[in-house]
């Protein structure tokens, strides 16, 4: 989706830990190890983005983690929201940046199914192992996430 607003917009990023390795992505116009995601869309909450990003740009289904008891429930009228595990804001140019929601998800399959609209040049599901030597050239930033996502999700049942 195109840039909302010409100074700010709202991002989602997403995580995606199968058994014990976890997705990233190349950027095709940044050359870089990225995770999954995008623009969050005017009609959309940041979890429903977070879902659709990763289904749209890879093909799979995710169930979106926090940690135990985040996530309060207040009736009927209210949707409890799941939180992301990292807000960041990071400039793009001199005149956009990005609020970023990073998610931790787990899926039942590492099958990607990726999208024709959407450009990658290479999807890879990393092991711990890989990241730590990063001989890859993944930025600390994407480092960090991406071994904290494997810590916190490794040991899910599938």
């Amino acid at each position: 989706m195109p840039h909302i607003h010409d100074k700010i917009d709202f991002v989602v990023e997403t995580y995606i830990v199968y058994k014990n390795t976890v997705l990233l992505r190349k950027h095709d116009k940044y050359k870089m190890w990225l995770s999954v995601g995008g623009h969050i869309e005017l009609h959309e909450d940041p979890n429903e983005a977070a879902v659709r990003e990763v289904k749209e740009e890879v093909g799979l289904d995710v169930i979106l983690h926090t940690e135990e008891g985040r996530q309060p429930a207040f009736g009927d009228y209210d949707q409890s929201l799941i939180p992301p595990q990292y807000l960041e804001r990071h400039h793009i140019n001199d005149i956009h940046e990005h609020i970023a929601f990073i998610y931790f998800a787990t899926t039942q399959t590492n099958v990607l199914q990726l999208s024709a609209e959407e450009i990658t040049e290479e999807c890879r599901w990393f092991t711990k192992e890989e990241l730590e030597s990063n001989r890859d050239g993944i930025t600390d930033k994407v480092q960090f996430y991406a071994l904290k996502a494997l810590e916190d999700l490794s040991n899910m049942n599938y």
